[in-house]
């Protein structure tokens, strides 16, 4: 029998990934996780990865973190792997947070785990890491499971095991990236919440009303009344407003379908039945060329 080399990246399982990334000691462990690294290295060996997903780190975040180094150390070690251009040198795959307040905290050394990742794991367990330990903004949060669903094959099912997440958490989340770019800039803003925005995503003219709720004030529940209403009037032919055709009233069921394709093909569908009948249209709306292009080539796979 011929010795193949074994499969790396989805091969290892989300599950194999995840180990490193949630150690998460108890406080009676806390003093133990040191001694469960491979090593104590000198922090001018560890170098960051130049693909890390993440690149803003807040200064107040940082500072608060290099204190608690300078106090109790770095409890949870920075998972690394060694550059193959640098011997005795290495390379973060997780915890480059730790390794900048470490550097505040004038931290001489600090402790790795070795771990022979290649490049596609280490982008993964990157994303991974992101979604478990930063304080990520929802739009972060979604852009994560995005990458992990379409990079990676990961399904929301198996999403949702590992990560401690329903998977309802995660289907509405990654709906958010159907917003226009704007609207998800006011997430990351903190000018809306999720729930704001999850309110906004079947509306005709999201920017418009996400504009007027920041203006307003307006709460989620308000939110979620007014994206009902049509944003303009509909006008007879005297120039007297007439009342909006009232819409539909889709079933728990239709509704609950329509969030996992939208969720699956990250666009916004909807499902509508005729009256009494069996048939019925089924509508996906595309942002641009690209999201037509991507729908194609999802369309067109065969197993």
């Amino acid at each position: 029998m011929s010795d193949r080399p074994k499969s790396r990246g989805l091969g290892r399982g989300l599950s194999a990934l995840m180990a490193d990334v949630n150690r998460n000691p108890t406080p009676t462990e806390a003093g133990e996780s040191i001694h469960r690294a491979d090593m104590m290295v000198p922090i001018e060996k560890v170098k960051p990865n130049p693909d890390q997903p993440r690149r803003s780190f807040t200064q107040d975040q940082l500072e608060e973190l290099a204190a608690s180094i300078k106090e109790k150390g770095i409890i949870q070690p920075l998972i690394v792997r060694e550059r193959s251009d640098e011997p005795g040198s290495f390379e973060i795959v997780a915890g480059e947070r730790r390794w900048r307040a470490a550097q505040m905290a004038m931290q001489h050394t600090v402790p790795v785990i070795v771990r022979d990742f290649d490049d596609t794991e280490v982008l993964e367990v990157a994303i991974i890491e992101n979604i478990q330990r930063a304080d990520l903004n929802a739009v972060e949060e979604a852009v994560g499971y995005k990458q992990l669903m379409e990079k990676f094959g990961h399904t929301q099912e198996k999403l949702s095991e590992v990560l401690g997440k329903s998977r309802s958490y995660i289907a509405n989340l990654v709906r958010l990236l159907q917003l226009p770019e704007e609207v998800q800039e006011f997430l990351r803003e903190g000018k809306l919440t999720a729930g704001h925005a999850r309110a906004l995503i079947t509306s005709d003219d999201p920017l418009t009303l996400a504009k007027k709720v920041i203006h307003s004030g307006l709460s989620v529940r308000e939110t979620e009344k007014l994206a009902k209403k049509p944003v303009n009037n509909i006008f007879n032919e005297t120039g007297k407003t007439e009342k909006a055709p009232k819409p539909i009233e889709k079933d728990a069921d239709t509704r609950a379908l329509e969030d996992d394709l939208s969720a699956a093909l990250s666009m916004k569908v909807s499902i509508d039945h005729e009256s009494g009948k069996e048939s019925g249209k089924l509508l996906i709306s595309y942002k641009d060329f690209d999201q037509l292009d991507e729908l194609c080539r999802k369309l067109s796979v065969t197993n």
